[in-house]
């Protein structure tokens, strides 16, 4: 159970009519390198603590790194995606602070030359109008590559932080693996739709990165995590331009794991932040740690300055410099652009704006196409996705992906409605065992016994006995109210004990009274 302390909050909507919210996220992906950045051992996810580590990634006293290829090229392709200029020649920097994770005492990272830089992406909102959608550019500022932290586990106490805690594991199999940063401009000029820009540059960065096939990008898993830098200033005086206000004084939310995290923590921090300065205080600049099951942040520590880290040259390794042909070369792998990909998937799938905005702001897109092609229905894809997961997600506070369903499963469950296997009801009944890690839909429906009734002498026996209990309501369907065959429909799917086809006896039950 979480001990975060709730401080005082403006509503979000006092919040935005006194200050203007200016962002600025950083966003760390784990690449897919088989091995670490600066030497063999693997990186393999889960793996027993401490087994994939060496010389190198424990920075044992002699041993010298050397630079991943692959990880490079990954970086190129990652800075290419996202419009940035490419660095003819670059250098690793040596990123000096002290923490238990990182065994050298320092990090070996990127400062002031990065591999990518001056950037953008252009990220998909809905309008504001309700209708279509409307585009906000994300200024990239850089792209750079380093190593990932180890990872502390804290024993004891309430909250799983070092605070309260009894004692402190910490697992270097991590350490080492290759890492970018992606690190945007100032993010000006969203307003009141902050929290929700926020959340969609992080999905469409998601959806880039998977395409390029850098990264797996599970959040969950901390292969993808996102800081969220927030500050507050004044809104602009009459006849002042909002950018000549100067910027407030940030915090920075850590290691947001979670696509509605970062909605969530940008939003909160907004009405935190405005709750202080409309007060009198001042905001301190720190990092915050974000608490999901309470909804707030807490203080971590001051933030550092970069002069704090005492950066300098990294000695033991050669500068990179990309050669301008394979650069080009890696630049004729690229994929097709997210927002370009959405537009053909929806033509392709037949979706009105609605259909795939409901679907984007689930976070199903990827999902759908991955249950298409394994066999599903376009419209059958989008209705489990959007309709019955979303609805558990939205309830649990989860993404639509985070249940064990996969687009197989999905692909299954629609072919068994398809094919008369099954109907709506029962195929919910399927999806709960799914859920409940009770195997496959097939698996699930076999183990349970459902299937719909065949029988069409069992289904017209039932029809025949409920518009004999019900001459009112057959009279009213006979008289041209068609719509009231839904009670007689109820009730046969009531008599058939649910395992009835629901338009094979509307057809029958239609004929019956002479209607249609």
């Amino acid at each position: 159970m979480s001990t975060a302390t709730t401080e005082p909050v403006l509503s979000y909507d006092e919040a935005l009519e006194k200050f203007d919210p200016v962002m600025g996220l950083e966003v760390h992906v784990e690449l897919n390198t088989k091995t670490k950045m600066f030497c063999g051992c693997a990186t393999e996810f889960g793996a027993e603590p401490n087994t994939q580590v060496c010389p190198v990634c424990l920075g044992l006293p002699g041993a010298l790194p050397v630079v991943n290829e692959k990880a490079v090229e990954s970086a190129i392709r990652i800075g290419l995606a996202l419009n940035c200029e490419i660095a003819e020649w670059c250098r690793f920097a040596r990123k000096n602070y002290f923490y238990p994770d990182m065994p050298k005492n320092f990090q070996t990272s990127q400062y002031d030359e990065p591999i990518a830089f001056n950037g953008w992406l252009d990220v998909e909102i809905p309008a504001a109008s309700g209708d279509g959608t409307e585009v906000f550019r994300v200024e990239i500022e850089r792209a750079h590559m380093e190593e990932d932290t180890g990872k502390s586990l804290h024993v004891g106490g309430s909250t799983g932080r070092i605070h309260g805690a009894e004692y402190s594991l910490v697992d270097y199999n991590r350490a080492g693996i290759p890492l970018i940063e992606i690190v945007t401009k100032p993010l000006r000029g969203a307003g009141e739709r902050a929290p929700e820009v926020a959340k969609a540059y992080v999905a469409t960065l998601r959806d880039l990165l998977r395409a390029l096939h850098v990264s797996d990008v599970r959040m969950e898993q901390g292969s993808l995590r996102c800081d969220a830098n927030l500050s507050l200033r004044a809104k602009a005086a009459d006849g002042q331009a909002q950018d000549d206000v100067p910027l407030g004084t940030r915090t920075e939310t850590k290691n947001v794991n979670s696509l509605r995290s970062v909605e969530r923590a940008v939003r909160y921090e907004i009405c935190r932040q405005a709750a202080i300065l409309d007060g009198g205080d001042k905001v301190t600049q720190e990092t915050r740690h974000w608490h999901e099951d309470t909804g707030v942040t807490t203080s971590g520590r001051e933030k550092s300055d970069a002069e704090d880290y005492r950066y300098f040259p990294e000695p033991d390794l050669v500068p990179v410099a990309p050669a301008r042909e394979t650069v080009d070369e890696l630049r004729t792998t690229l994929p097709e652009p997210p927002a370009q990909r959405r537009k053909r998937l929806q033509a392709d799938w037949g979706y009105s704006d609605l259909e795939m905005r409901d679907v984007v702001n689930a976070g199903a897109v990827e999902l759908i196409e991955l249950s298409v092609e394994a066999g599903a229905t376009p419209a059958g894809a989008r209705k489990w996705w959007t309709g019955e997961l979303a609805r558990r997600a939205n309830a649990e506070g989860k993404g639509v992906d985070e249940f064990g369903v996969t687009p197989e499963h999905v692909a299954e469950l629609d072919r068994t409605v398809k094919d008369g296997r099954l109907n709506d009801s029962m195929a919910r009944q399927v999806l709960d065992g799914v859920i409940a890690g009770e195997g496959s839909p097939v698996e699930v429906a076999d183990a349970r016994g459902l299937e719909l009734v065949q029988d069409d002498d069992a289904l017209e026996a039932a029809v025949d006995k409920v518009i004999e209990a019900n001459p009112d309501v057959a009279e009213k369907v006979r008289s041209g109210k068609v719509q009231a065959a839904g009670a007689l429909i109820g009730q046969v799917m009531k008599e058939m004990k649910g395992q009835a086809d629901a338009g094979k006896a509307r057809q029958i039950i239609l004929s019956r009274l002479g209607v249609g």
